[in-house]
Order: C-alpha cells, then structure tokens, then sequence
C-alpha cells in the first residue's frame, strides 16, 4: 500500500513538473521573439541615428515620423499580403467579380502606400534638412539590403545567425 501510494506521488509529481514545463515553454518562446524584435528595433534606431548623423534633437522629432508612417505602412502591407493568401487559397473558386473587386483593393493599397509615402516625405522634410532627406532615402536602401544579406548569410551558415534578428 505505501507502494502505491509513493507511485501516485511520483505519478502526479512528473505530470505537474510536466504541466509546468508546457505552460513555460511558450512565454520563454514569445520573450524570445520579443527580444529579437527590441534587438531589431534598437539596431534599426542605431543603424539610422548613425546614418543620418541625427542630432538629439533631430532625432526626437525624426522617431515619431518615421514610427507613424511605418506603422501605416504594416498596416497596409499587411492587408495586401491578406489578400495574396486568400487568393492563393481560393484562386480556382473566386468568381470573376471577386477578382475584380481583389484586383481593385490591391491597386487602392499601392495608392494609400505611395499617399503615404508623400506625406511622410513632407513631413521629413520639415524635421530634417535637404541633404539628410536624401541621406535617409539612401540609408533606407542600405538597411533593406543589409538585412537581406544577413538573413541569407544567417541561411548559409545554418545555426550562426548574423545578428540574432
């Protein structure tokens, strides 16, 4: 009887550190990933900042521009890349005016985007000087293209990320 009893004991103990475990997993996962979220977001801040060569006060103003018209932007994006999905999902069942209608919403998100991009570009223009607006179209580019080429480094090498992005 104190077998059984010491056995169910053991029994519950390993289900519970079991449980545990499983309900732990995720949140490290998901402060994983919101670590490398922040690493990306303190990397960009410094990539641009040194770019740039922003000032503090430049700098103050420059953040809140840039962090609006990206957040449109993702939004934007990602609305277009719903509807990629949902076309490929469904490309043999959309009737033709439900392509229609898909091909209308893509065309009115590319012209929200670059409305967007107008914007941002006049207000840019009245935080930075000329020759740091260009600096920063430029800057934009060398980012994109950093990235890429860390991601497909990271790729290559199959365990040794460039940057733990």
């Amino acid at each position: 009887m104190i077998f059984m009893n010491n056995f169910k004991f053991k029994a519950m103990k390993r289900i519970v550190i079991f449980l545990m475990i499983m309900l732990i997993f995720p949140v490290i996962k998901s402060t994983a990933q919101i670590t490398n979220l922040e690493k990306l977001k303190n990397y960009k801040i410094g990539f641009f900042t040194t770019k740039l060569n922003l000032t503090s006060e430049e700098a103050e103003k420059f953040w809140p521009v840039y962090n609006e018209y990206q957040g449109q932007r993702n939004l934007i994006q990602l609305e277009k890349m719903k509807m990629n999905r949902n076309f490929n999902q469904n490309e043999s069942s959309l009737s033709d005016s439900q392509l229609n209608e898909m091909g209308d919403k893509i065309v009115d998100c590319i012209v929200r985007e670059s409305t967007l991009a107008v914007e941002f570009h006049k207000k840019i223009k009245e935080v930075l000087s000329p020759v740091k607006v260009i600096m920063y179209y430029h800057a934009e580019n060398q980012y994109k293209a950093q990235l890429l080429n860390e991601l497909q480094s990271a790729k290559q090498q199959k365990g040794r990320p460039g940057r733990n992005f």
